[in-house]
């Protein structure tokens, strides 16, 4: 596409000393054309002609060219008001292909990020809460965009910042302290989880329904922050002070710091854990409790400033002034509050990396949050908010489920999904065992488990919610990661099959034969020449969406190809071959990016 458009560019610039866009889109079928461009139309205006007498003179310029060049048209046609029909000769079809064997990556490759730091915070779950679908999605999601930012030569930190410290972490603490005999050495990371879970859930319901348990929770929310702040040799110091005489109150707090340091090491060993299952490695934790002394730092300093206000024993931001609302950074027991926090990660990150970018994916419920906390730091840090993208999503929703939350234990578990689709393989694996006689394998691939929830989640566009379905994320013929990577098992055999009987054309350089490319291998080697384009567009929109769509359509082709042409035997069969090979690359490196592996067989 892009040669037509510099054909093109280059006879208007002849003809008319003007540099115009050109717009060129796939050509109507019944034209009989492969593209199509209506920039003949677009110079009426300026040029006071007759579209049809301009695209005729373009027509004949743009041939002229060509046959002084390398010859990639077959013909053109003028179609009335002024369209500009072009078909490619067969020759260009081929040499297209030939590029993308010889040097595939130099054909794709996008630098919009060469040289750049870029750091892609997500997932981001609390300690001491386990890990739900929504955790498992924007996991899944950062991981993608971390990877479309890499190859467009980014160099990407996959950072995760979870809350270590603050109210929900003191309801835990509440009921896990009346569960410390449940706590043993023989616990596996799971079962940590598990119980960290119902804490969390008896906790909240306890300061919800209880006025002295609330009363409780509140003082162990300041005993944390501080237990926190001093890091893990606390435990040796109070044990100290308690061998000296310490009172009650030392022994309370020194029970509480070995339940919390026990509670934190769990929980960021089952994310570990978690993350390493699904194929998502971060390269940076940040816990709130590492960063709360930063944000209330510069709170603190901008207070003086007067970015922030007092109002009513708290510190906050009023941002009606810029079409906003007003939020609370300091609370009135002089706590950071989760505002401060995002302000100490802000400058945490700036300070560790000088980032050219910060991308934050979170739910789209803090969208009104986080337009305060990065207008308050534009006040004083503007190059900071500028670096900053704030990508938002929706909810993960399962055919008749209701709106989950972890505070009331009514949640689907990261864990559950992966189940899900585990069981629902497992009928596809013994449907297909079936219809072919054959003994059903004894598990299902993790390559295809992992592939059928990323594409599920992936092929929505980031923003709204998603509608995850069980059944269509495992089908082996839809809109799927399970069709796709049984499209590249599929391309790889045939290739295997064409070694086998062309050892030595494979391992040489082979003339083309002269012939007369069917429609189908057409259509195939247009769609794959459109990755480079599309690959752009994910660059730029940081879309994996854009990806998944094009990865199912250039699949299409490749069925409809295999379907209707002989490949294997044929006299062409090394030819055909080249155009699956192509495919096989552009659709294996497209699930790479998308993070989803093509298992050996299917």
């Amino acid at each position: 596409m892009e040669k037509i458009r510099e054909l093109l560019g280059a006879a208007i610039l002849a003809l008319y000393d003007v540099k115009a866009e050109i717009n060129l889109v796939e050509a109507p079928k019944e034209t009989g054309a492969d593209f199509a461009s209506n920039v003949a139309m677009s110079l009426v205006k300026s040029l006071k002609r007759n579209p049809f007498e301009v695209a005729e003179e373009i027509r004949e310029k743009t041939l002229e060219l060509d046959e002084a060049s390398e010859k990639v048209i077959s013909n053109i046609e003028i179609a009335r008001p002024g369209f500009i029909n072009i078909k490619l000769s067969d020759g260009f079809y081929v040499t297209e292909i030939e590029k993308y064997q010889k040097d595939f990556l130099k054909n794709i490759l996008r630098d919009e990020y060469l040289n750049k730091t870029v750091i892609c915070e997500f997932s981001d779950p609390n300690p001491f809460k386990i890990l739900h679908v929504g955790h498992l999605y924007t996991s899944m999601v950062g991981d993608a965009i971390s990877r479309i930012v890499e190859f467009a030569g980014g160099d990407v930190v996959r950072a995760n910042f979870g809350g270590d410290v603050g109210l929900h972490v003191a309801k835990n603490m509440y009921a896990l302290l009346k569960h410390r005999d449940e706590i043993s050495e023989v616990m596996t990371t799971t079962e940590k989880a598990e119980l960290l879970s119902r804490t969390y859930v008896e906790g909240s319901t306890a300061y919800e329904e209880d006025e002295e348990a609330k009363k409780k929770i509140i003082e162990i929310n300041k005993l944390i922050y501080k237990i926190a702040d001093a890091g893990e040799s606390v435990i040796a110091e109070l044990e100290e002070l308690l061998e000296n005489g310490g009172n009650a109150e030392i022994e309370e707090e020194l029970e509480l710091a070995k339940i919390y340091f026990w509670g934190r090491k769990a929980s960021y060993q089952y994310f570990e854990d978690f993350y390493a299952r699904i194929g998502v490695k971060f390269d940076r934790y940040y816990p709130e409790s590492t960063v709360a002394g930063k944000g209330l730092e510069m709170v603190t300093k901008e207070l003086k400033a007067g970015v922030y206000e007092e109002s009513d024993g708290a510190v906050v931001f009023k941002g009606e002034k810029y079409g906003l609302h007003t939020r609370v950074f300091i609370n009135k027991n002089g706590l950071p509050t989760y505002e401060a926090k995002d302000i100490g990660l802000i400058f945490t990150k700036w300070d560790d990396y000088h980032f050219d970018k910060s991308i934050i994916i979170t739910g789209n419920d803090i969208i009104d949050y986080m337009k305060v906390v990065l207008k308050s730091v534009e006040q004083y840090a503007p190059e900071l908010p500028e670096r900053t993208l704030h990508l938002t999503h929706g909810q993960v929703k399962l055919p008749g489920r209701e709106k989950m939350s972890s505070r009331k234990g009514n949640f689907l578990k990261a864990v559950d999904v992966i189940e899900l689709i585990r069981e629902e393989l497992t009928k596809v694996q013994e449907e297909v065992s079936r219809s072919k006689g054959e003994e059903n394998r004894a598990s299902v691939d993790e390559k295809i488990l992992l592939g059928a929830i990323r594409y599920a989640f992936l092929k929505y566009k980031v923003g709204g919610d998603i509608i995850f379905d069980v059944k269509e994320s495992v089908s082996m013929t839809g809109n799927s990661g399970p069709y796709l990577q049984y499209s590249a098992v599929r391309a790889q055999k045939v290739l295997g099959k064409i070694l086998e009987s062309q050892v030595e054309k494979v391992n040489k350089k082979v003339e083309q034969k002269e012939r007369v490319l069917e429609s189908v291998e057409k259509n195939l080697i247009k769609k794959i020449m459109q990755y480079r384009v599309v690959m752009g567009e994910a660059v730029s929109e940081l879309a994996p969406s854009k990806l998944c769509t094009y990865l199912y359509e250039v699949a299409q082709e490749f069925s409809r190809f295999y379907e209707n042409v002989q490949v294997v035997g044929s006299e062409y069969e090394v030819e055909r071959g080249a155009i699956v090979l192509a495919y096989l690359k552009v659709l294996t490196h497209g699930l790479n990016i998308l993070g989803i592996e093509v298992p050996e067989k299917m």
